[in-house]
This record gives C-alpha cells, structure tokens and sequence, in this order.
C-alpha cells in the first residue's frame, strides 16, 4: 500500500516515513526543501533499505501538487506534515504563514477529493490549545487563543479539515503533537534546522558542540516549578509510530467519525531548566546558558492527556526525557563527526 507523506525530507516526516516503510507501507514523499535537505533521505534508505522518491514540488502550486496526484492514483492516504513551524518568524511575518502553511493545505485537499483518496492524517499542535490553565489537556479542552500566527494556522487547518469533512467521504485523523524530540537511535537521521534553530533540544546540542557559543533561556518569571515554561518532550519515533497507527486505524475502519482528533503527549510536564539538566546528566556537559526576557508567541505551560490514543489507536509512548536527549546529542556529534571525516 503506498503513502503520500508531504514534508517528507523533514523531521518528523523522515522518521515517519522510516516507521511506515518497517511496517510495510511504500512511502513517496513531496517536499518543496525550503526548509529542508534531502540529506535526511539517504539516512532512511540507510535505515530501511529503500530509496525513497521525493518530489521538489511546493504544495502552493496546484498545478505541481494536482501533477503529484494524477502520477500517484494508487495511494491509501496522504500524511500531511508540510508546513512552516517556526513560531518567532510567524510573530515576525504572520503572511508568510497564513500563505504557505494553508494554501498547502487547501491545494492538498482539492487533490484528495478530485482523486478520491480515502484517507487523510494531519500533523497539528498542542499550540492550538493556547494558554489553557485546565492541565493536563484532552481533546475536548476548548481551543484557546492562540499565541503566535502559526499556532493560529494550526487552528484553522483543523477547522478547515473538519469542515471539509463534513461533506466528503475521505476519513481524517488530526494529531496534536507536543514537543517532538530526539533522534533515530541509528544516528542517521534527526532534526536538522536550517541556519539557527528556534526549538530547545536542537539549541540544547549545538550550545554544547559549540556550534552556539552560548543559549538563552526565554523567561524566569513564569508561574511555574522554577520560573521557566512547561512543555511535554516527546520522542520522535514515538511521534512517528502513532501516524502509522493512524493510518492503520482508518484503514481498519476502526474510526467512528469522519474525523477524530488525538493528543500526542507522554503526559508529563518538563521545564526548559529541568530538560537542560536531563541533557547535562546523559552527556556529561555544562551548558553555557543565561536566563532571559520572555519571548513572544510561547505558551507557559501545556502537556498532554494521552489515553483517547492510548485506548483507540493503541500507541504508548516508550522514550523518557533522558533518552530524548541522549539520542539528540548522538545526532549531534555524528554530524560533527560527517563534517570532520570531510
């Protein structure tokens, strides 16, 4: 059975892509590489034994995405990750995000209608639930303000989805995930942010590799254990198998609506200052960092309530907080390594 993952070359997408194809599926991926490499693919096809085709197509372009389709009627569903995600630049240029982040979206759609594609899994966020104070948050937690232009495309991709879902035959599952970290245990493949990274884990590795000469941590005067925001770290690969498990899901029929929507939490709340000891415990190394200013966009604290994807879609987070961070500096230093044995 063969998947259409969109954003195929980046972080999350990669692992997924590796998750499906050792549970059997063929995966194509389209990614415009804006913001990636394909340098992830030739880790995968290390990992998997399979070459993976990447289309270089943006998804704002119908006429290249309807092209995608028309070359791939074969596809079981679509796993939808193309977006841009970085919430200081959205504060920043909130249209360039509105643009790319839903007019993909839409363009996507039009073709999983047109071709009659059965299944769809959407990669959302925990952003979309604002500054919440009910913690930990299910599903049913009503949608908060959102903080930044990109929690808010989040937002509103999730409606868009459910509104089209409403009258359409093609079966969705929207995933909120939290904080996706990490890397693949092999070392071949894990987050690779173009130019400076705005995400703690990978500001967390290249602080200590030297790469950063030294971190800030943004805010000390949170309402929080020590001053400093709560986020649910979640492994990547643990965040790659609930999308197969998705998949598999609606391709079982297991689903009871046209869309269902899942929290991708382990349920535990982690400060930055906590995650930034987790990191000097497994690696052995004093971060250089400093507290600062709070920064716009970010949400003081959120974690997850997992059970609704525990019970329905059977998935269990494996990876605890010390793992995350031993796998990230792994990724780390073996892209220190690649760059020395050039």
């Amino acid at each position: 059975m063969k998947v259409l993952v969109t954003g195929g070359c980046g972080y999350i997408g990669a692992h997924t892509i590796v998750d499906l194809i050792n549970n059997g599926f063929d995966v194509v991926s389209v990614d415009s590489n804006i913001r990636s490499t394909t340098q992830l693919l030739d880790g995968i096809e290390k990992i998997t034994g399979k070459k993976v085709r990447n289309y270089k197509v943006d998804l704002c372009n119908l006429e290249d995405t309807h092209a995608v389709f028309h070359e791939n009627r074969d596809i079981v569903g679509v796993i939808h990750f193309a977006a841009l995600k970085t919430v200081p630049e959205s504060v920043a240029d909130p249209l360039l995000y509105f643009h790319n982040n839903l007019t993909s979206l839409v363009n996507v759609l039009k073709c999983v209608k047109e071709f009659n594609i059965p299944n769809l899994v959407f990669s959302s966020s925990c952003s979309v639930y604002g500054n919440t104070k009910a913690l930990p948050v299910v599903e049913e937690t009503p949608i908060g303000e959102a903080q930044s232009p990109y929690a808010r495309t989040k937002q509103m991709g999730e409606q868009i989805i459910e509104d089209y879902s409403h009258v359409n035959d093609t079966q969705s599952i929207i995933l909120r995930y939290f904080n996706p970290v990490g890397a693949h245990p092999s070392g071949l493949i894990g987050e690779l942010p173009l130019g400076k990274p705005d995400n703690l884990v990978p500001v967390i590795t290249q602080t200590a590799i030297g790469k950063i000469p030294k971190m800030t941590v943004f805010g000390s005067d949170y309402d929080t254990r020590d001053g400093s925001c709560v986020r649910d770290y979640i492994h990547v690969t643990d965040i790659a198998a609930a999308h197969t498990k998705a998949l598999q899901y609606l391709l079982d029929h297991k689903n009871e609506s046209n869309c269902e929507i899942f929290n991708l939490g382990t349920g535990n709340g982690v400060t930055v200052l906590e995650a930034i000891l987790a990191f000097e415990k497994i690696s052995g190394v004093k971060l250089n960092y400093v507290m600062g200013p709070r920064r716009p966009g970010d949400v003081i604290a959120i974690y997850a309530n997992n059970s609704k994807a525990k019970e329905k879609l059977g998935w269990l987070p494996q990876i605890g907080i010390e793992d995350c961070m031993r796998t990230a500096w792994q990724w780390e230093v073996s892209l220190r390594n690649k760059v020395l044995s050039n």
